[in-house]
């Protein structure tokens, strides 16, 4: 086999980047049309990435977000995004380059981009910043964000509905087995 000289696998990767930072800044700009939301997985240790302290305990590997209900001041750069979200009413601002996005799905169309991420050198004191514990995120492994996705599409967030919404039953335990 030849040598890949022009590294296309680095080309397509920086391609469906591009698609995600697209798509993010038009909801930063414009709000989440019809039924669209994203579950959004990172790797919490990746140069760049800044959250809380107790986030980066509670996941030391990679965390899952979920853009949907309640999110403010979703910034989008060429570089990442930041957005605001609400664990158990706690505000909590995370900062999380494009370059640490392990995973980005839109249940709503059944559309996925998985990108490799390299977490070499990175720096303990650029990335965490103290703030109050939040609930509420799921933990992924790369080949799983898909499927963990629709299974917590069957479940309440918190960090969706902040604590404060209606229970949601599955219909499922009404139905004759």
């Amino acid at each position: 086999m030849a040598d890949d000289h022009i590294r296309y696998d680095i080309l397509a990767q920086e391609a469906l980047r591009g698609v995600m930072r697209k798509v993010l800044a038009e909801v930063a700009r414009t709000g989440l049309p019809g039924n669209h939301h994203f579950f959004i997985t990172f790797l919490t240790g990746a140069p760049g990435v800044r959250i809380s302290s107790r986030l980066r305990e509670r996941y030391p590997e990679q965390m899952t977000i979920v853009i949907q209900f309640q999110y403010w001041d979703l910034k989008v750069t060429d570089a990442g995004f930041e957005v605001g979200l609400s664990f158990s009413d706690v505000p909590e601002k995370l900062e999380i380059p494009f370059s640490a996005v392990r995973g980005f799905y839109d249940p709503s169309v059944n559309f996925e981009l998985e990108f490799d991420v390299k977490t070499e050198g990175v720096e303990e004191e650029e990335a965490v910043v103290p703030a109050p514990e939040p609930v509420a995120v799921v933990p992924e492994k790369k080949s799983e964000t898909k499927k963990k996705a629709a299974e917590a599409e069957k479940k309440p967030a918190v960090a969706e509905t902040g604590g404060k919404g209606a229970d949601v039953v599955s219909l499922d335990a009404f139905r004759k087995k």
